[in-house]
């Protein structure tokens, strides 16, 4: 394709150029953060400038949450079809839109016009996400766990950096004016390094050889992907882990209401609230390199072993000890540290299991997971409603973590050693060309 023809960097030059493609989808997935960590700070301010309900301005939020997650198989596929040069043209495109949805946010005098910026901003969202993940799992596939994880975390954790920025702006110069600035910025600087990214050429990754992860020899195409029992197997868990992550985290600071705990100063003036925000998103990015580092030296389904067995045990100390400031901070801090390593550990595993030619499009597919099971969150307020505590919701994100840990050992590794053992004994019957 006439489209495609990028020169390749020479064999000395590809290494650091890889890590430089790392870099460049790191600090874009870092950018998008906003749309859905900052979000929160918004809400308060324009309430109270339109006098629209909270509820309301939350329904923008489940828009923008919906279309981030369920057309990232759709502009992973393009990503895709494109070939070499899609991821530029995607990201470049997940920029714009990005900052169009945040500068209508800022000029939004209803809530259609809202649920409209919503809409726009998660469309760019994840077109930006699918292709920046896809992207490093193509370039490393020696090293996949590490290199989503890096790429993951810049999402989880980017808002860090801007949370104080941002609470400050609206403070000074209202909601509308933050809206537009970070639109500017966030989207300007997505869309001018769009253009360094690309995928890589054949050959043109190092080898997977010395991994010490299964891998697939062949790509499957989505048509085939789906037809898997083994991806359907892991959309089932992924959507276990993440309903329960979303049914906790998603009411950190409603648990830490109920508590008694959420207005304490606990640390140079700042609240248990407080306190816990930055250190949650600070554990929720880094679990994502650490995990996925973890899980390139002795495996996917045993690094999920160990983290979502950690995560069972965190939900429970959160009911049983997370009742003081800072026992409360420490119990979710371990929540978000074992739950983000999800958006790690899945694209890896898929990637493994179906090959890198069509990775952006398979990983996009199992992400839908994260929308499927954002249902859980509204499900967790009515059994707190029905039993009168956050026990039970505790206890049910315990025993989804503890059922995912079997069918990760006892499932899905049988089924990838069968699986890989079928592909050896093919290659070994194969001629020599």
């Amino acid at each position: 394709m006439a489209g495609n023809a990028v020169t390749a960097p020479s064999q000395g030059e590809s290494n650091s150029y890889r890590w430089m493609q790392l870099i460049v989808g790191l600090i874009c997935m870092a950018m998008m953060a906003n749309l859905q960590y900052g979000w929160t700070y918004f809400v308060g301010p324009m309430a109270k400038a339109h006098q629209w309900e909270v509820g309301s301005i939350q329904v923008a939020f489940s828009i923008f949450i919906a279309l981030e997650t369920w057309l990232t198989p759709l502009e992973g596929w393009i990503v895709d079809s494109i070939g070499v040069r899609g991821p530029k043209f995607m990201v470049a495109f997940g920029g714009i839109a990005a900052a169009l949805g945040w500068f209508i946010n800022s000029k939004a005098t209803s809530l259609e016009a809202l649920y409209v910026g919503a809409a726009i901003s998660g469309i760019g969202a994840g077109g930006v996400y699918a292709t920046c993940v896809g992207n490093a799992v193509k370039w490393f596939p020696d090293r996949r766990g590490l290199a989503v994880g890096l790429t993951a975390a810049g999402f989880g954790a980017g808002a860090v950096v801007t949370v104080i920025p941002i609470q400050r702006m609206i403070a000074s110069i209202g909601y509308a004016d933050t809206f537009f600035w970070f639109a500017l910025i966030q989207g300007g600087v997505v869309f001018v390094l769009a253009w360094l990214l690309r995928a890589p050429m054949p050959g043109e990754a190092p080898a997977a050889g010395p991994v010490k992860v299964l891998q697939s020899r062949t790509s499957s195409t989505p048509g085939q992907v789906l037809s898997s029992p083994i991806f359907w197997l892991l959309y089932v868990m992924f959507v276990m882990v993440s309903a329960s992550g979303l049914m906790v985290t998603a009411q950190i600071a409603v648990i830490a209401k109920d508590y008694g705990v959420a207005h304490t100063v606990i640390l140079l003036g700042g609240t248990t609230l407080i306190v816990a925000g930055l250190i949650d998103n600070l554990a929720n990015g880094g679990a994502r390199p650490f995990f996925g580092w973890v899980s390139d030296h002795i495996g996917r389904e045993a690094t999920m072993a160990i983290a979502f067995t950690l995560g069972g045990i965190a939900y429970w100390l959160l009911g049983v000890a997370g009742t003081t400031p800072w026992t409360f901070v420490i119990c979710a801090a371990l929540i978000f540290f074992t739950w983000g390593e999800i958006f790690s550990l899945f694209p890896s595993t898929c990637t493994d299991m179906f090959g890198p030619q069509y990775a952006t499009t398979n990983a996009s597919l199992l992400y839908t997971a994260k929308g499927l099971s954002a249902f859980a969150v509204p499900l967790a307020n009515v059994i707190k409603a029905y039993t009168g505590s956050w026990h039970t919701v505790f206890f049910a994100a315990s025993i989804m973590n503890f059922v995912v840990v079997g069918l990760a050992l006892f499932v899905v590794r049988p089924m990838r050693l069968s699986i890989s053992a079928s592909e050896n004994k093919s290659a070994v019957g194969q001629p020599a060309e």
